[in-house]
């Protein structure tokens, strides 16, 4: 296993923000990993996705958006587009022999498909989405979704059964609506923070462990 952490800029305005590149022995893919909201790169939860991707041999590249590198306000989309489109070039200079992936938990994801469907985002093979926000908690709506019709490379959706940022019977017929590019795996009990309810959760796998091994099985059946 090789880890790195370094910097690389973001936009000329906001100057350079931190990036951690986790790379397992014989990997065979790296996805660009943005954080949700109100975290940063080294949040638990984006810890605990790359550590399970790594162990089926996915490499991930974490970096920070200015507002979570600096602590200030939430920046605009547009900062948030650019700061990933050069993540992605970081993470290609950075391993360019491995296919490339991007996507995010909850915010990033969501950014990541955001850059996407304004112009594709360069080398990147497919997205995969922990948490799709498809809306705030307690207002049902898929205005979200809107720009996904854009996207033309396939998509994976890891979503919890009790995600309440996604009321499942409007992800269903949104994800449908996408086709052939788009899968949605639902995991169950799982809250939008991948939190499970134990007691009731009928497999015993541990939620990243089925995460990781189902983004894999995207990875192969798409062929990417």
């Amino acid at each position: 296993m090789n880890t790195r952490e370094f910097k690389f800029t973001a936009t000329a305005d906001k100057g350079q923000v931190s990036a951690l590149f986790v790379r397992p022995d014989n990997a065979t893919h790296l996805l660009v990993l943005g954080h949700g909201a109100g975290t940063n790169m080294r949040h638990a939860t984006m810890q605990a996705i790359a550590e399970a991707l790594a162990e089926l041999r996915i490499a991930t590249f974490r970096y920070n958006f200015p507002y979570s590198e600096h602590g200030t306000a939430r920046n605009s989309t547009a900062i948030c587009v650019e700061t990933i489109r050069n993540a992605v070039k970081a993470a290609h200079k950075t391993a360019p022999e491995l296919p490339l992936l991007a996507g995010g938990h909850s915010f990033g994801g969501r950014m990541t498909t955001t850059a996407q469907s304004e112009e594709p985002l360069e080398n990147v093979k497919g997205i995969v989405l922990f948490s799709f926000p498809l809306h705030m908690p307690g207002k049902p709506d898929t205005k979200r979704a809107e720009h996904l019709s854009n996207i033309k490379i396939p998509m994976l959706f890891l979503t919890g059964t009790r995600d309440e940022f996604a009321d499942l019977e409007l992800l269903k017929p949104v994800v449908k609506k996408l086709g052939k590019r788009a899968t949605l795996h639902l995991l169950d009990t799982a809250n939008h923070g991948y939190k499970v309810l134990k007691k009731s959760r009928t497999s015993t796998e541990d939620i990243f462990a089925e995460i990781a091994r189902n983004a894999k099985k995207w990875i192969e059946k798409n062929d990417i």
